[in-house]
């Protein structure tokens, strides 16, 4: 007979959880010397890519309907609790100065709202409809796409909001690290990224977390290279809202044209300080508000108004 004891289950289902076994072998972690911990700690880490790789086909999947939907006006928006939600709201904090992405273009909630970031938040990654009010104040739309994430896959704050998200229309994305996970089944697309028990037992800000690092900058970066916001390998889309910034915007115009220093200089002024605009100057020889406006009816694309360009 199944228990109905509440603790009785949630032990139950940790109990089921790979991303929560108990290793014995690494009982005795504790007596070895730090070196020999470090080793131990870096080989687990490198299990992770591989992990990463047996997904790759439902990530790419995922990306290419997410930049469709994002090309038409729709936003990225991350959700989760703990590491997980943490994880989401630094992706998409640094897509604006990487991407100029626009503000709500790419948002990142984790339960328990922004205190959260730095300290525990009793019982929010519990709340299914504290993730339907999160979600309800962002108005989603068809366009838009909601990633849950949740290293156990069980998460009630993920869960529900990517039910909340799917009932709506938007496409729904869950990003576990166990298989068979709830989470994943309650998407459109379940990416399940298993990398085994952790080295500290349970703890899923390790390889977990790795995993779901390297899977959101995935879904991130690669979108916005499909969206046009980058050149080749560089940032043309870089925000320069620092000194630091400025230089990279400087050499990023540099490293496309060939053009020297003071060429850089000029393009960037002509172009009110654009890398894209600047390099269509520089390649195109054209003036400042024609490469705007190749740029503009280039969807922000510079290889197209390049092409236009030269058409």
């Amino acid at each position: 007979m199944t228990s109905r004891n509440p603790l009785a289950q949630l032990n139950a289902q940790l109990d089921s959880l790979t991303t929560e076994a108990f290793r014995p072998e690494l009982a005795g972690i504790d007596l070895l010397p730090t070196l020999d911990i470090a080793r131990l700690m870096n080989a687990e880490d490198s299990a992770v890519p591989a992990a990463v790789a047996a997904q790759l086909p439902r990530i790419g999947a995922v990306i290419d309907a997410v930049a469709a939907r994002m090309a038409r006006g729709g936003r990225l928006v991350y959700a989760g609790a703990g590491t997980a939600g943490r994880l989401g709201v630094l992706d998409s904090s640094e897509c604006p100065p990487t991407f100029d992405t626009a503000p709500g273009q790419v948002v990142g909630l984790i339960a328990g709202g922004p205190a959260a970031m730095v300290t525990s938040v009793e019982g929010a990654e519990d709340s299914r409809e504290l993730a339907e009010a999160d979600l309800a104040a962002l108005s989603l739309t068809q366009d838009d796409t909601v990633v849950g994430v949740s290293a156990s896959g069980r998460t009630p704050y993920a869960i529900g909001a990517v039910a909340y998200a799917r009932a709506r229309g938007a496409l729904t994305v869950g990003l576990a690290c166990n298989a068979g996970s709830e989470l994943a089944a309650a998407a459109e697309h379940g990416i399940e990224v298993v990398v085994g028990p952790e080295l500290l037992t349970g703890s899923t800000r390790l390889k977990a977390g790795t995993a779901q690092k390297l899977v959101l900058n995935m879904i991130s970066t690669i979108t916005m290279i499909r969206l046009g916001k980058t050149y080749g390998n560089l940032m043309v889309d870089v925000r320069a809202s620092n000194e630091k910034l400025r230089a990279r915007s400087r050499r990023i115009v540099a490293l496309a044209t060939g053009a020297d220093d003071k060429d850089v200089e000029a393009a960037l002024a002509a172009g009110d300080g654009e890398v894209k605009n600047a390099i269509l100057v520089l390649l195109a020889g054209v003036d400042g508000p024609t490469a705007a406006r190749l740029l503009e009816e280039s969807g922000g694309h510079l290889r197209a108004a390049l092409a236009s360009a030269d058409g």
